[in-house]
């Protein structure tokens, strides 16, 4: 088996699995195929994977519920859906249903292996540490931090999301609106940026973020 990067393709049609598996293959790639929604459900929980390729009109189970229970799950794996549903409405239910990207079939080979590419790159940057005040890690794929004191502590999305912000740029006072928007894109109200700063330090500790007076937070100083 190749020692590249492990992808799962998830898609019915036979003879399209097997060209996608034959040409991931080429360029390197160790692929494990899924033909139906369950099975790929049960591959993703039990085995580790670099990237997944997703088709939304699977027996058994949709793509989308598949995706949306990997997410509920902790699966962070980067997911390109590719599907016929290619309308913007289409579209958008993907991403908001946790993929990374979206492709619509017909597709140009070209572009997918591009897109895959993609996705490898920024999950290799997202899967880095970073560093937090009481020499602990936070590692944003996973949602967990390890404490100083060898402690592991497991963060909801909307945590990490909000430690992640924070934690990537640690020298930058963030006013309240602008966490709001880079943190909770579908929420308005600026109080939702109180409550999961005192969630994070419910679990962490008072100093894993500053109040900065009149201005906004921080990540906590080391």
């Amino acid at each position: 088996m190749s020692d590249g990067p492990r992808i799962l393709i998830v898609e019915d049609d036979r003879s399209l699995s097997a060209m996608l598996d034959e040409l991931f293959a080429e360029e390197g790639y160790a692929v494990t195929l899924a033909h139906d929604g369950q099975r790929a459900l049960h591959l993703a929980l039990t085995q580790d994977f670099d990237a997944i390729v997703l088709d939304r009109g699977l027996p058994l189970l949709e793509g989308l519920d598949v995706l949306t229970r990997w997410r509920r799950f902790g699966v962070g794996v980067p997911v390109l859906v590719l599907s016929a549903l290619g309308n913007p409405a289409d579209r958008v239910e993907g991403l908001d249903s946790g993929a990374e990207d979206y492709l619509s079939k017909p597709f140009d080979i070209d572009e997918l292996l591009a897109r895959v590419r993609a996705l490898l790159r920024r999950h290799e940057t997202t899967a880095a540490t970073l560093p937090l005040c009481d020499g602990g890690v936070f590692t944003p794929s996973t949602r967990l931090v390890v404490r100083g004191s060898g402690e592991t502590v497991a963060l909801s999305e909307r945590e990490s999301t909000l430690l992640e912000v924070l934690a990537r740029d640690r020298s930058q006072v963030f006013e309240r609106a602008t966490l709001l928007r880079l943190a909770f894109p579908v929420a308005e109200e600026l109080g939702v940026v109180d409550t999961y700063v005192h969630y994070l330090r419910r679990k962490l500790g008072r100093g894993v973020v500053d109040t900065v007076r009149g201005i906004g937070y921080r990540l906590g100083a080391p």
